[in-house]
């Protein structure tokens, strides 16, 4: 985040709890409801599984009234939403702020590592930073003591972020090696241990990130959600495939559906949405309470308005190209109009742009009986579509370069959009540029 911008100031305002204190809070909880404060690292959550069985009666907690009370006035606002997942690196406040403008209600920061985020690191402070108009916001963590994430979640209320997010789903290395995110489900009861005393002790409603499980050897989704469940997570997010899966194969929306049934815990299914019909068919069919979009809000962020008026949105170029330009203004607001600021939003931009260039138009009455055989996300799509009377005759320099993957289109794309005054001025320089490059780039 630009050091001249609110985000930063704000960010750096804020001073680190004493994590003593934070540790005697943990250890205060721990004696009234006799759960051990213990950091999971100490029960070998990165070396292997739990020693005892992970039954459901391993587990012994009372969730305190008052912390039911409260996540039960959570729900009632998660209903029936459409969720933006947290996205590392595409979870940055400009792009949230693109989602809102398009109708998203609930939103999520990138996921924050705990222990530099309380010893004030400036680029896990600067997640905290929660943007106009962000009603429903919650701030994701990584952690693994119960002081942490107290202490994490104090620093989330005083930002203004509605609930916290505990993250034990992710796969990537940097979580995994330090027994975050998808490590975490080697052990059910440390876990649920770890949540419960960061409920009974926050301000904010909790809530957990999960996968599957491990593996396909290892999926233990419901022993995981039963024991979140007596631990007091408001809800618990669980993304339909296992951590080794990553994203290639289909998310499983029957387990996740099994797991929504099958507990008392609200449910916000996560997988392979790209469009709106996707969407209301997952909500309407798995018994979620919520469901997420992670890549199809990159890929079309105008999702939540689909969803919210449950019709397609089908824009033309000059929309489009409108759209990005929305993204590059937002960009702009927060990272500064100058060289510098430049420099921070060409770290994101390449990558946004490689999501965005994905987009199809694909309107129900064509795909809708394709969505429920196959996700569509995870169907490879050419430059155009016979079926919706496409043809690359057709398209305008413009449009075809709107669909290009090449890395040196989106370079081109972003020096033209941040350069350009107006819609208009953008539209006629990416089609100079569709007709000059875009062959040798497809």
């Amino acid at each position: 985040t630009n050091l001249r911008s609110p985000a930063r100031a704000f960010c750096l305002s804020q001073q680190p709890p004493f994590p003593a204190a934070a540790a005697r809070q943990s250890r205060s909880f721990a004696r009234r409801s006799g759960i051990v404060h213990t950091q999971l690292a100490d029960e070998n959550i990165v070396d292997g599984s739990e020693p005892s069985s992970s039954g459901q009666a391993e587990f012994h907690y009372e969730t305190p009234g008052w912390v039911s009370t409260r996540n039960a006035a959570f729900v009632e606002q998660l209903r029936g939403k459409l969720v933006l997942a947290p996205l590392t690196k595409g979870g940055n406040v400009p792009f949230r702020r693109l989602c809102l403008h398009f109708g998203c209600e609930v939103t999520m920061s990138e996921m924050s590592f705990t222990k530099p985020l309380l010893k004030g690191d400036r680029v896990e402070r600067a997640r905290l930073y929660k943007a106009p108009g962000e009603s429903m916001f919650g701030f994701q963590v990584a952690c693994k003591t119960i002081s942490d994430g107290i202490a994490a979640s104090k620093l989330a209320k005083e930002a203004g972020a509605q609930f916290l997010d505990i993250n034990c789903g992710c796969p990537i290395h940097e979580a995994t090696r330090r027994g975050m995110g998808s490590a975490m489900l080697r052990k059910p009861r440390a876990l649920a241990k770890m949540v419960a005393g960061i409920a009974a002790e926050s301000e904010l409603p909790v809530t957990v990130k999960i996968r599957l499980g491990e593996n396909d050897k290892k999926i233990n989704v419901d022993t995981v959600v039963s024991f979140l469940e007596r631990a007091g997570a408001a809800a618990v997010t669980v993304h339909g495939r296992t951590a080794e899966q990553r994203y290639k194969k289909a998310a499983d929306w029957d387990r996740v559906s099994n797991v929504a049934r099958s507990h008392s815990v609200p449910i916000i299914g996560n997988g392979d949405i790209l469009t709106h019909y996707e969407a209301h068919a997952r909500l309407a069919d798995s018994g979620c309470t919520a469901v997420m979009a992670g890549r199809g809000a990159l890929i079309k962020p105008w999702i939540f308005k689909e969803f919210k008026e449950g019709r397609e949105w089908l824009l033309d170029t000059q929309e489009r190209v409108g759209v990005f330009r929305l993204l590059v203004s937002y960009m702009k607001e927060h990272f500064g109009d100058d060289e510098r600021g430049r420099r921070k939003a060409w770290y994101f931009f390449p990558w946004h742009f490689d999501f965005l260039t994905r987009y199809r138009p694909l309107p129900e009455a064509v795909y809708g009986a394709q969505s429920r055989e196959h996700p569509l996300i995870l169907t490879r799509q050419d430059l155009t579509d016979p079926r919706v009377g496409e043809t690359p005759e057709g398209l305008s320099w413009a449009e075809r370069l709107l669909r290009c993957e090449h890395p040196d289109a989106h370079g081109a794309m972003a020096d033209a959009l941040w350069e350009a005054g107006s819609d208009a001025e953008a539209l006629a320089a990416l089609e100079r540029i569709g007709a000059e490059r875009v062959v040798c780039w497809e």
